[in-house]
């Protein structure tokens, strides 16, 4: 429930699954990557339901140059993540086992949404998905993976604001960009661990996965739903300020 609400709010899915996991009594394969990445799968299910009309779009205009330009700009922000990730793994990069991290990065992204949204008080906002947010999009996402508690639908969105994107345009490509992502992570993730089973690592659970997984698409539906509507008429300063209070009392708790 927490990742399916959480995937796709610019608050950190991440994040927050390693503070209910301090909290709540758990098994060793339920906190481990494994299981987190996996029912990441889950919550795409919600981007493809509620975006339908938009993909069948895709899939019967893709010819038409403007379809082209929008696909392959998707294509080259989740390369940009792919080739990114693999990197990081091969440099032995792994989660933070502590809060701490998470604090931060937590209260830092509220801040800088404030800061953004201050901005955009100021500026006309544009619907035009140049090459330059596509290549920062990309870049974001590597960004929320390194510290969990940026966010990546966050960390996205945050940079596409920045650089003048309307709100409603940023959270589309900011979803849509999360499903060939978070399909690969949980695909290469669930590959890795039946190939080459780390040693010490817990078997897996197919039953809880599977249970993980499609609540996280049931939830995830709600909240995209919701966010979708969301953003037609308020800005993201709730969220900003949610993760100020958060952060500070993981703080403040620690």
């Amino acid at each position: 429930m927490v990742e399916g609400v959480t995937e796709f709010l610019p608050v950190s899915s991440t994040g927050h699954l390693l503070i209910v996991e301090k909290f709540l009594p758990h098994s060793d394969f339920l906190s481990s990557d494994l299981f987190n990445v996996v029912i990441q799968s889950g919550a795409v299910l919600a981007v493809l339901l509620n975006f339908s009309q938009r993909i069948k779009t895709f899939a019967t205009q893709w010819r038409q140059p403007e379809m082209k330009d929008y696909l392959l700009k998707l294509g080259v922000a989740f390369g940009i993540t792919g080739v990114g990730g693999v990197l990081l793994k091969q440099l032995g990069f792994e989660l933070p086992e502590t809060v701490g991290p998470v604090a931060w990065a937590t209260l830092v992204g509220g801040l800088l949404f404030l800061a953004a949204e201050y901005g955009l008080n100021h500026s006309c906002p544009h619907e035009d998905i140049t090459w330059s947010i596509a290549i920062i999009a990309g870049m974001a996402q590597l960004l929320a993976a390194v510290f969990p508690g940026a966010s990546r639908s966050g960390a996205t969105i945050l940079m596409m604001l920045v650089l003048g994107l309307s709100r409603p345009r940023a959270v589309e490509f900011s979803f849509l960009l999360g499903v060939p992502t978070l399909l690969a992570a949980g695909g290469l993730m669930l590959f890795k661990s039946l190939a080459d089973p780390p040693v010490g690592a817990p078997s897996i659970n197919w039953t809880l996965l599977a249970i993980g997984t499609v609540v996280s698409a049931a939830t995830a539906f709600v909240s995209v739903k919701w966010l979708l509507r969301f953003v037609e008429n308020h800005t993201f300063v709730a969220f900003g300020w949610y993760r100020i209070a958060l952060g500070a009392g993981l703080l403040v708790f620690l």
